[in-house]
């Protein structure tokens, strides 16, 4: 087939798929980037955020040189945690542990899976065995937390409805960063700085400000409402049970009323840590999008708004923004089908695209293809098969 068969292929995507095959998915191609990763048509430093449609965002940025905010947008407003509260239950169990705040082996383990896997078993045991919403209380406490409550009254046990704020987060970063002993700093933020690719529980944790900025950056990722994903393959990964979201139980209750104003329905997508040399910025940005958005589109849709920041330090990649299409579409080591599977991407994600070369023909009947993508974010390469572009060989993109 020619290439002329792409074109023919952006038609038919256009038209002829049906509705469901596209929800929360870009029917055009993602804003294109120049080298320095900044979107064409905009400046350098964005005006305004790009906060997409449908979607609720509480924003603050702090520049610890500086010692200012350089975005706050609903930065007081409250959103369940997720798994950002793993931050206070570390901490927590962390506190005054002594002089050397050693851990036991499997304790330490335990920690490290919980911060750098988002592993859902480690804070369900430390919930249970540190008292559950009294962690909240003792660390709004320690840290003059202004927002932060433990969960609703009617789920004690799920942690991940606890309600936090973007100002408090940054709040608990500036802790961590700037008042913590130093061996919680070192342990907590070393674990950070090792995030691993995918969570415990399958879904990829390298959106936000991972997938926006070089290194260095140190996050603490949340999602919630999405089900259940076993797409993401990490070799690197810590090892952890798959727990899925916490269920409510009664472990942890207490007499203290918790944030009962809390939306529990929309789906939960955050990404909080420090970008740049010594931490200098901190970025904590919460979201809220419909039920009926797809992992992959909230993906995008929080990407979108990270890049759209003024984040001091942070250094942005090279490359060329591009939707793509399709479900369990796969990055490779290498040009060929028989490389290396890296991992999978999130349906309908956008992906930043450094270069492409010729490779394997690939065929996805009626489209054929041999051209490929390499994404620095996973290391790997796609089939251009699956970028959305109305050629094989994708515009302005360099050959690797």
């Amino acid at each position: 087939m020619r290439t002329s068969a792409r074109s023919r292929f952006a038609t038919v995507l256009r038209w002829c798929l049906p509705a469901v095959a596209l929800a929360g998915m870009a029917v055009v191609p993602a804003r294109a980037a120049g080298p320095d990763g900044v979107p064409r048509g905009t400046p350098a430093a964005a005006t305004a955020l790009d906060i997409p449609p449908g979607v609720t965002a509480g924003v603050a940025v702090f520049d610890r040189q500086t010692g200012a905010f350089t975005e706050q947008h609903n930065a007081r407003t409250r959103f369940r945690s997720a798994s950002v509260v793993k931050l206070l239950i570390a901490l927590d169990h962390l506190w005054n542990r002594g002089p050397d705040y050693t851990l036991p082996a499997d304790d330490r383990a335990r920690l490290d899976t919980m911060l750098r896997a988002s592993d859902d078993a480690s804070a369900s045991y430390y919930w249970s065995r540190n008292g559950g919403g009294a962690i909240v209380d003792r660390m709004v406490s320690r840290l003059g937390l202004a927002d932060t409550a433990g969960p609703p009254a009617g789920h004690p046990g799920a942690w991940g409805y606890t309600a936090l704020s973007a100002a408090d987060t940054v709040r608990i970063y500036r802790y961590l960063l700037d008042g913590a002993p130093e061996p919680v700093r070192t342990l907590v933020m070393g674990d950070l700085r090792q995030s691993t690719r995918c969570g415990t529980d399958g879904f990829d944790q390298r959106f936000g400000i991972p997938a926006s900025f070089e290194r260095p950056w140190a996050v603490k990722q949340g999602w919630s409402g999405f089900g259940d994903s076993d797409d993401c393959t990490d070799t690197a990964a810590v090892t952890g049970a798959r727990s899925g979201s916490p269920a409510p139980s009664a472990a942890g209750a207490r007499a203290a009323v918790g944030a009962d104003d809390v939306d529990l329905t929309q789906r939960a997508l955050h990404t909080t840590g420090t970008v740049g040399a010594a931490d200098r910025s901190i970025v904590a940005v919460y979201t809220l999008q419909p039920t009926s958005t797809s992992f992959g589109a909230a993906y995008t849709h929080l990407g979108r708004l990270v890049r759209s920041l003024d984040v001091p330090g942070a250094v942005r990649p090279a490359g060329t923004w591009f939707g793509t299409w399709g479900s369990d579409v796969r990055v490779r080591a290498g040009t060929t089908t028989s490389a290396t599977v890296l991992t999978e991407l999130p349906a309908g994600v956008e992906v930043l695209i450094r270069c492409q070369k010729q490779g394997q023909r690939v065929e996805v009947p009626p489209y054929v293809n041999d051209w490929w993508a390499y994404l620095p974010l996973y290391g790997g390469y796609v089939t251009n098969i699956y970028v959305r572009s109305p050629d094989n060989r994708l515009p302005d993109v360099p050959l690797c």
